[in-house]
């Protein structure tokens, strides 16, 4: 079928030229429209809902809010994980699908299940959805800055919260605009008990009348001299005078009571769970815009870069927005370097090609079926989806040496062809019809062949597909490209580059041995294979130590999940203990700022203590995240790296109660939705009781400090939290005619403070806050003495009909699966992920006692990494048998396949030495690299093994042991040329990614050590292991000479 395939693409040439100018202008459009990101989206498909119930401490939301809901959760088609935060005032549920569920789907079955469980939420609890955005949606966040001094930090979050946060939310593709930081303006009534009591007015009734003081209305339309007149009745209140003189109720002889008689009215800030700071120099305002999943990041980011600087004209004056993070220099940054990787590559091979060919026109022809293939790769990427990312860049970037692989051959077996028929007929000129025929037959010799081994490379990315959760969506795009671009070099080694071989290879075609590569391979590989001739079974076993010489690096390498990624910019991720006031959080967040812009490659640094207004964000007040701008490489110290960075910073910054963790944003901010850890290892501790889930983590916090690579582990206290709790007398209240409510409502509205509406002023809304003073709420005695109107008009104090004292409790509580959970966060540096876990269960085992009911798992990326090899266990050996079942259709014999599966292992011995030498770890990104390896390390042999079948198959049918040992001589020493061509484009392809440096080379230089390891050994020993297998396989074995049985008559000798 090949060959018939060749013959066509021949006959119809032009069209086939046509489809290739096709091909290639369909290329260059999808490389100008494929969206453009730094990562693959990560993420899980998941829903957050995001509750708001005011005023409320963690463990009433817990009970009253988060627990309902997550249970209620569970039952979500697809949902394979629910995960609750329970903060002061807000509950937050994670809802994560299983793979491959469509976010659409799963946001509308969420509803569903929302509004079932909705009438059984206390008042007042307000339920929504989070954005339909992931865990890399935070692709650019600013601050609003006015150094002038003319807006305090409530006129610059209005400025955001009403003007930019719209404006920016009409870019296509952005979800949410968040804002963070900064002081909402509040309306404050801050009551006066003792004057409500002495005139008579309740907590309740002060809340009606200012409800029944903020409204608008309409009066329909009346008539008046032909025209209509729509009606409308004032009420909005907008001043502190019209809050002033808001009545209440009226005295015996119309005497009105007012607003302004029971309380004092003011302008202050509400109450905030997020603050942000800028460069140690003071508080900000800021936002954070959130891309909406499957969008184009890059021109997301270039519209609201443009979209700012047009709405910094409608800024006041003096007030700036600073950029604190930006995505796009990563985008930027990492495409180009893997564009230039690309660019290095095809000059590479173009060289390569040239060197070994000597003939400029036939390396053209492999040259131009290159950047094809990869234009080809592109547009299946556009109609899929797939993003041009690291990842997927880089599938493309590590199958360019294979690509040419067929073509390489087919032009050299071509160059071979014209030469023989150059002999056979030294004085005759090659007509045209001759030229297409010979270079049909050179093209329909090794077709088949190279096209199935082709096929073998592709295939043999089949357990990358297998892949699961973050470390399938991270390798699936590049097992996409480098299938499209593999199957793309396939087929136009079979339709495009016989057709350019006629047209292009032609003139005075040099002789093999002319080349003096050419012939100094010859000459070097001739002693060793005579002596592997001489010594078959000798050469087998050496190549068997060779082979067993891999437990060495394989003993010794460590493991991790993926190669810590150089983003560009930094997190600093430190959790504070519990307890931590609004005040203090900000104090310390602008002195860890201040510490980190005294080293001098840090350009801005913008803090975040808490969380920001979105539901992508559940962060309690005591975590600060901390985002760090760098200066441009260039301005950096002379021999600093990021590394070395880190650890001057972790020097830079020791404050006392704050454990320091430095991490990549994307990829944290990814794990933190995935699994709720922020740290690459992390303990969950699982259980019913709080008091036990805190001591099991304290004690595994201990146990982890001790352990080498281990720079910081921290256990979250479930107890740390400051509570006054007021237990109600229900007998003593009865008596006063008083309720649980009655007394419940002093408690929520008059000392916590209660907003109770909203004013309307312009675009903006501010809240109506109702509150006693806190000179009267600021002390337990205070609070005992509190005044409170009983229904009868009497006056009594809260401790009459409650008890008031300080405990401790929660400071926020997390759940999965509907069971209390409580987090260990261990950072490691310096030593590999896998060696760190296992001492640390080995620890935990034998120094931490689990009580009845307490469970413990490990996540982050440990988890990634066991789950891929998991995995990759059961699929591997399935994909060697596809590969084995390629072979056999190849060569149509069982023997012939196993032959070359078994030079499969040699590959690994060079691989694992490689990766020892260079001193990385094993990782999913080796794992990956080890798995492209076995199909180009087969396609070798494939090739080795046709022209060795082919020498021997010119012997004749029965050739007797030296024709054999000749034709395998003749296969293995007459044909070195396209052998070391195929190994050399291959790792002319790789070197520019090995050596690379730049965004995303971390990975990419790990899947590309494993391969160019592998085809070093494996070629140079397959050079000498197969003819060795292959003769021992194809030898006659000498016959046995038959012993007599004595039928011939003994004739006497003379002696």
């Amino acid at each position: 079928m090949i060959a018939r395939i060749i013959d066509s693409s021949i006959a119809n040439r032009f069209f086939v030229v046509l489809a290739a100018i096709g091909l290639a202008l369909a290329g260059f459009w999808a490389v100008r429209t494929t969206p453009v990101d730094a990562l693959p989206d990560l993420s899980d498909v998941q829903v957050v809902i995001r509750s708001n119930y005011p005023g409320q401490a963690p463990r009433i939301v817990e009970d009253q809010v988060t627990y309902p809901m997550a249970t209620t959760m569970l039952s979500v088609p697809g949902a394979k994980t629910v995960r609750g935060y329970s903060f002061f005032g807000d509950s937050y549920v994670y809802v994560i699908f299983e793979d491959g569920t469509d976010l659409y789907w799963a946001r509308s079955r969420v509803l569903e299940y929302l509004n079932q469980v909705q009438n059984r939420l206390p008042d007042g609890v307000q339920s929504t959805l989070g954005p339909d955005a992931t865990g890399v949606g935070w692709i650019y966040e600013y601050a609003l800055v006015d150094r002038s001094g003319g807006h305090d930090l409530a006129g610059l979050r209005s400025l955001q919260d009403w003007f930019l946060r719209y404006e920016l939310k009409t870019i296509p593709g952005i979800a949410e605009v968040a804002s963070v930081g900064g002081m909402v303006k509040q309306y404050q009534i801050v009551l006066d008990p003792y004057r409500m009591a002495s005139l008579g007015v309740t907590h309740a009734q002060v809340v009606r009348a200012v409800q029944a003081g903020n409204q608008e209305t309409g009066g329909s339309i009346v008539e008046m001299g032909e025209a209509e007149y729509m009606v409308r009745a004032s009420g909005y209140l907008g001043t502190l005078a019209d809050f002033r003189s808001i009545p209440l109720r009226a005295e015996a002889g119309g005497t009105p009571v007012t607003l302004d008689d029971v309380a004092n009215i003011q302008i202050g800030p509400e109450l905030r769970r997020g603050i942000a700071e800028l460069n140690g120099e003071g508080e900000v305002a800021g936002g954070i815009v959130i891309l909406r999943q499957g969008a184009d990041a890059r021109s997301a980011i270039a519209a609201v870069e443009a979209k700012l600087e047009q709405l910094q004209a409608s800024l006041p004056e003096g007030v700036e927005i600073v950029t604190t993070y930006d995505r796009s220099q990563l985008i930027d940054a990492s495409v180009e370097n893997l564009t230039s990787k690309l660019i290095e590559e095809v000059i590479v091979v173009a060289l390569v090609c040239l060197l070994f060919l000597w003939h400029a026109r036939s390396a053209l022809v492999a040259v131009v079926t290159l950047p094809l293939g990869v234009l080809a790769a592109f547009i299946v990427m556009r109609f899929q989806g797939v993003n041009a990312n690291i990842m997927s860049l880089g599938g493309i970037a590590i199958a360019v040496g294979a690509m040419v692989d067929a073509a390489v051959v087919m032009i050299e077996n071509a160059h071979k062809h014209l030469e023989r028929w150059a002999e056979e007929n030294p004085d005759t000129v090659l007509s045209v019809q001759e030229r297409w025929r010979i270079v049909a037959d050179a093209s329909k010799e090794v077709g088949p062949a190279l096209f199935f081994s082709l096929l073998i490379i592709t295939l043999s990315f089949l357990p990358v597909f297998t892949l699961q959760a973050q470390e399938g969506r991270l390798f699936a795009p590049l097992a996409f490209t480098k299938t499209y671009a593999m199957a793309a070099a396939a087929i136009l080694s079979i339709t495009l580059v016989p057709v350019l071989m006629g047209w292009l290879v032609r003139g005075k075609i040099p002789a093999e041995d002319s080349n003096p590569v050419n012939r100094v391979l010859t000459r070097a590989y001739r002693p060793g294979l005579d002596w592997v001739m001489r010594r078959p079974k000798t050469a087998l076993v050496i190549a068997g130590l060779v082979f067993l010489t891999t437990l060495v690096p394989f003993s010794r390498l460590g493991g991790e999940f993926l190669p810590p990624l150089d983003e560009g910019d930094l997190l600093y991720m430190p959790s504070a203990l519990p307890g931590l006031s609004p005040g203090e959080a900000s104090a310390l967040l602008q002195r860890t700022d201040r510490l980190i812009m005294t080293v001098p490659e840090v350009e801005t640094v913008f803090g975040k203590a808490g969380r920001a207004d979105t539901a992508t964000d559940p962060a309690p007040l005591t975590m600060f995240e901390t985002t760090i701008r760098f200066k441009p490489r260039d301005e950096w110290r002379e021999g600093m790296t990021p590394d070395m960075l880190v650890e001057e910073l972790d020097r830079a910054v020791q404050v006392p109660g704050l454990a320091n963790v430095w991490v990549p944003p994307i990829r944290n901010r990814i794990d933190m939705l995935a699994t709720g850890i922020k740290s690459p290892i992390g303990v969950k501790v699982s259980g019913e009781d709080l008091g036990e889930l805190e001591r099991v983590a304290l004690q595994i916090e201990q146990a982890a400090k001790n352990i080498p690579g281990v720079s910081s582990a921290l256990a979250e206290r479930l107890s740390g939290g400051r509570y006054v709790d007021v237990d109600i007398d229900r007998l003593e209240a009865a008596r006063y005619g008083l309720n649980i409510a009655d007394v419940q409502q002093i408690v929520s509205g008059a000392i916590g403070g209660a907003n109770v509406a909203r004013t309307v002023e312009g675009l903006a809304r501010y809240p109506i806050n109702v509150r006693y003073p806190r000179e009267i709420r600021d002390s337990v005695d205070e609070l005992r003495n509190l005044p409170v109107l009983t229904p009868s008009g009497q006056q009594i104090t809260l401790g009459t009909v409650a008890q008031v004292r300080v405990t401790s409790g929660p400071p926020m509580l997390k759940s999965e699966q509907g069971r209390p959970t409580s987090y260990v966060y261990i950072d490691v540096r310096g030593r590999d992920l896998s060696s760190v876990v296992g001492d640390l269960q080995e620890v935990i085992a034998a120094e931490v006692d689990l009580p009845p009911g307490v469970s413990l798992s490990y996540a982050g990326q440990f988890e990634y990494l066991t789950r891929a090899y998991e995995r990759l266990q059961i699929v591997v050996p399935a994909t060697l048998a596809i590969i084995f079942l390629l072979l056999y259709l190849i060569f149509r014999r069982f023997d012939e396949a196993l032959l070359i599966m078994g030079t499969l292992p040699f590959a690994l011995t060079g691989g694992f030495w490689l990766l020892y030498l260079m001193g990385y770890n094993q990782s999913v990104a080796t794992a990956v690299g080890f798995i492209a390896l076995a199909g180009v390390s087969a396609e070798f042999g494939v090739i080795m093994l046709i022209y060795l079948k082919a020498a021997l198959e010119r012997r004749g049918e029965d050739p007797d042991a030296e024709e054999v040992s000749a034709a395998i001589r003749e296969g293995a020493l007459l044909r070195v040329r396209p052998k070391a061509m195929t190994v050399a484009v291959i790792l002319a392809g790789l070197f520019p990614i090995l050596i690379g440096t730049g965004a995303g080379s971390e990975v990419m230089s790990r899947i590309a050590a494993p391969m160019i390891g592998g085809m070093i050994t494996a070629p140079l020993l397959s050079m000498f292991v197969l003819p060795a297998a292959y003769l021992l396989l194809r030898r006659p074995r000498p016959e046995r000479p038959t012993q007599p049985q004595g039928e011939e008559e003994c004739v006497t000798q003379p002696s």
